[in-house]
């Protein structure tokens, strides 16, 4: 399913109209643009020998990422007006977690496979579980009960659970094949590659028609029945807040759009250069900053605004937001970095760890008992955030060797790039 645009060219109703002076919930996501700071300062301890220091490096370029893909995010929507409905979902769509398929590029490009399979993992379960609990809690603290689309929510889920489908299947070929001699058909990385490489096609065909069902034929669904104005309310509440109501051309959207991710692709090689060292000095697991750190970072604007449309009591796009992007994760991103490791000549596959497996089939589990009754409220989003607090304390205390046992199990010799 599509992310929706935040900026829609629909008419906009009277409750849409600008307030005199911005309230104190607009100015939260424009302020994630004062850790534009950290862009120069990353620079500066990645290139000036005197100030060298990879954890200094990491944690900086983390905070810089978070204000770059916010802007990515905003030239996407600014763009995709201009481009039509149908073109631009599918912009919204392809550029919805650009930056966190950058990040995994550049980190796969220097062998990091666990990390990479964590941040898949970790980006699934995060939108599910965090940004999903924090919507639920702010939005559930200013109103007592409320209301979203079930069918659409139903449908991303059923979605979902083919994800849980995919990540479960390659790790159970894997303990389950390993047990079989080679000579009668059992294991070998070659086999576990095909498996994951045919399921990667699966996914990527799935979401193609995922995008023309919400996009084109049953684009309706993802439409909350109060919420017709809601795109163009937050789109007008968002130019008003940041153009002084001035609409962006098309030349400037597609430049900043460039300009921010050239620097996204910049800061996250020095991210990905910094955490090998980072980790061991913080004394933080592969797979936690995986699960952890690298999923949020990338699509921390992102998140805000679904915790904003929930404050607005507009849960059909908080929703959409943070499920629909779990779901590019699962059917675009994740097939995307299939193929893209046998580009790389380390061919990556879907055998994840246990641990991963079992908290994302558990988090898919709780979404589909959510979007049931179509209501949602506070004590709803807490129980959500105790969850992914339990999670993120397993996989802290998770040690490497387990990951590695895992990961060394399921890999597979370097092979010659495809031609």
């Amino acid at each position: 399913m599509a992310k929706p645009s935040t900026s829609q060219s629909s008419p906009v109703t009277p409750e849409s109209a600008p307030a005199p002076a911005p309230s104190r919930s607009s100015w939260l996501k424009p302020r994630l643009d004062w850790l534009l700071i950290f862009v120069p300062i990353a620079a500066l301890l990645r290139f000036v020998p005197a100030f060298e220091n990879p954890t200094a490096l990491f944690i900086v370029s983390c905070l810089a990422i978070i204000p770059l893909a916010g802007w990515m995010g905003r030239a996407t929507e600014h763009l995709a007006e201009h481009l039509g409905q149908g073109v631009g979902g599918l912009l919204n769509a392809t550029f919805g977690n650009a930056a966190e398929l950058i990040i995994a590029l550049f980190a796969l490009s220097k062998g990091l496979e666990g990390v990479v399979k964590a941040s898949i993992t970790g980006s699934i379960i995060g939108n599910i579980l965090l940004v999903l609990g924090l919507s639920f809690l702010a939005g559930g603290v200013k109103f007592p009960q409320q209301k979203f689309n079930r069918t659409a929510a139903s449908v991303t889920a059923t979605a979902l659970t083919l994800a849980a489908i995919a990540l479960v299947i390659p790790t159970v070929f894997h303990q389950v094949a390993a047990q079989v001699p080679v000579a009668q058909g059992g294991w070998t990385p070659q086999r576990e590659q095909e498996l994951s490489l045919a399921i990667a096609i699966v996914l990527i065909l799935t979401y193609g028609m995922t995008l023309v069902f919400s996009l084109v034929t049953h684009k309706a669904l993802f439409v909350g029945e109060h919420q017709q104005g809601v795109a163009a309310e937050v789109g007008h509440e968002r130019t008003e807040a940041e153009d002084h109501g001035t609409p962006w051309s098309l030349r400037k959207a597609a430049l900043i759009l460039l300009i921010a991710t050239a620097f996204v692709a910049l800061i996250s090689e020095f991210l990905v250069g910094a955490v090998e060292r980072a980790r061991e000095s913080l004394g933080l697991t592969e797979v936690f900053v995986g699960v952890i750190v690298v999923a949020i970072i990338g699509n921390a604007a992102e998140h805000s605004s679904a915790i904003l449309m929930a404050m607005r009591n507009k849960m059909d796009l908080s929703l959409q937001i943070a499920l629909g992007s779990s779901l590019q994760i699962a059917l675009f991103v994740a097939p995307v970095l299939i193929f893209a490791s046998y580009l790389f000549g380390r061919p990556m596959n879907f055998e994840f760890t246990v641990p991963e497996v079992i908290a994302v089939v558990a988090s898919i589990f709780i979404v589909e008992q959510i979007s049931g009754d179509g209501e949602s409220n506070w004590v709803e989003g807490v129980q959500l955030l105790s969850v992914y607090a339990i999670l993120g304390i397993l996989f802290y205390f998770l040690p490497d060797a387990h990951h590695a046992a895992s990961a060394t199990a399921g890999a597979a010799p370097n092979i010659a790039p495809l031609h």
